[in-house]
């Protein structure tokens, strides 16, 4: 399914129906505020295997985030987040960060790395929050395959391309051809490990 959704004020039904396929195990591309991303449910375990499978990488070696509605919702997946970190966390959330943190047992077992690690993202995107609000715990994401990057960009192209291995490519206007910037706070000081869209600042 091709579904069109404004990006600035997304129609309530659009977004149920998008939610509704997410809870029943399906697979969205969907824009975030960087790149197009390829999302599933966390707790739906055969869509977690099926990206796994689009991506023809082991699930264990695919870099996946959760992408969270809020700050609050980011910190039941992650270990106790000390003051200085929510601070940080604060200032730069919502916005194009993945920040890598210690995974709590929140996160589902199929999910869980050898480093007990998980990116996490409150994206600052009207689409990605209603859907979020909608869903109301959050959404596995993953870039597309491949490095086509210009193809990403065009939700009519990324339809043709993957119409018969999604179950909905969500058209919310041309994506960005940036990823956001990861950064690992699993130790100190933190580290910017992929420099994307977002500036970080890193503490000298």
């Amino acid at each position: 399914m091709f579904l069109h959704v404004h990006p600035d004020n997304p129609n309530p039904r659009n977004i149920k129906t998008i939610a509704e396929c997410l809870l029943d195990g399906g697979i969205i591309i969907y824009p975030t505020d960087t790149i197009y991303g390829l999302g599933c449910d966390i707790y739906q375990h055969k869509a977690v295997e099926r990206i796994a499978q689009i991506k023809q990488i082991q699930l264990q070696k695919i870099n996946m985030s959760f992408i969270c509605k809020d700050l609050s919702n980011l910190s039941l997946y992650t270990k106790s987040i000390s003051t200085p970190l929510y601070r940080m966390l604060k200032q730069y959330l919502p916005g194009p960060y993945t920040f890598i943190l210690p995974a709590s047992k929140e996160v589902p077992k199929i999910l869980q790395t050898k480093k007990n690690t998980i990116g996490l993202r409150v994206p600052n995107n009207n689409i990605c929050h209603s859907l979020l609000q909608e869903l109301n715990h959050p959404i596995l994401s993953t870039s597309l395959p491949g490095e086509m990057v210009e193809e990403y960009t065009d939700p009519e192209l990324m339809y043709e391309n993957f119409k018969n291995i999604v179950d909905i490519v969500v058209d919310g206007g041309t994506g960005g051809m940036k990823p956001s910037t990861v950064v690992d706070c699993t130790k100190e000081p933190y580290e910017v490990i992929r420099e994307g869209l977002g500036k970080f600042e890193t503490e000298e």
